[in-house]
């Protein structure tokens, strides 16, 4: 009976061993996008050149916390616009009375450094691809500002932002400190939500008029107003021959370099809600490097 129940343990375990090492073997490589933001990377206009700032308007880098990524597109060649054949992947889409628009409640959300999406190279048209176009779609982030109160006087104090840069999103809510802002509704690109806890209590929400979305093919490849299709080379060519054996890792880093502007009414380089407008919460820049 001990012989019976042993043989039974081995036999057993050499299947495990076996079943384990098969589903190893099936693992196949996969194409992982991690994205970072770049504090110091070029501040671009939306044709892909160095941008400066008009006179009148301020700007300052925000303390950037996350980014919403809603489509992620391969170009090895140009095209006018994203089409099946290279748009490699794309978020969660909703319709509201009769218009398209990205689930907020249901996008994917990143931090600095954190992956996006993973896909089976399989999948992936074998090429070699110099230029990577995303669909940037949502940020938050805190900035600093100016607040006058009545009582206390000159506060220099630390904001929160939800800002919303896609073509469309889909909102119920969003939470910015203690304060869910209920929306219900789609909202077009450059809507925001501006809110503070302590040691006051501020929210503001709004529509930036501009939101820059660099795109050095411009020129030869023009993307839709009101899209958020940031376009940015890889340092080195993305070569995908259709034999991978092991992962390719793309690092994604978004410019943030003064990203958040603003029209100033008093020329101090300090945001004031309450009397001075946002122009752009655009972001800057995209460059591409494989790992």
């Amino acid at each position: 009976m001990n012989f019976k129940f042993f043989a039974f343990v081995s036999i057993s375990s050499i299947l495990l061993l076996f079943s384990c090492k098969e589903k190893e073997a099936e693992i196949e490589p996969m194409l992982i996008f991690k994205y970072t933001f770049d504090e110091q990377g070029e501040r671009l206009d939306n044709f892909g050149n160095p941008a400066t700032l008009p006179a009148g308007n301020a700007a300052q880098t925000p303390n950037f916390e996350e980014l919403g990524v809603s489509s992620i597109e391969l170009i090895n060649y140009v095209v006018s616009l994203p089409t099946s054949s290279t748009v490699i992947y794309m978020g969660p889409l909703i319709e509201k009375n009769g218009v398209m628009a990205i689930d907020f409640d249901k996008e994917k959300i990143v931090k600095d450094g954190e992956v996006l999406v993973k896909i089976p190279l399989s999948q992936i048209t074998p090429g070699s691809y110099t230029y990577l176009r995303n669909s940037l779609s949502y940020q938050h982030y805190t900035i600093d500002f100016l607040y006058n109160d009545a009582n206390l006087g000159a506060l220099n104090l630390e904001g929160e932002i939800a800002s919303f840069v896609g073509f469309k999103t889909f909102l119920t809510d969003y939470q910015l400190g203690s304060e869910t802002i209920p929306v219900n509704n789609v909202v077009n690109q450059g809507y925001f939500g501006f809110h503070i806890d302590q040691p006051i209590s501020y929210t503001q929400t709004g529509n930036a008029p501009t939101t820059t979305v660099p795109n050095p093919l411009d020129a030869v490849s023009p993307i839709p107003l009101g899209s958020c299709l940031v376009t940015g080379a890889f340092v080195s060519p993305l070569v995908i021959t259709g034999n991978e054996t092991e992962d390719i890792v793309v690092e994604v880093a978004i410019s943030i370099n003064q990203s958040f502007e603003w029209e100033e009414s008093t020329l101090d380089g300090k945001y004031e809600p309450a009397t001075e407008n946002v122009v752009d919460m655009g972001t800057r820049g995209l460059k591409a490097t494989v790992k």
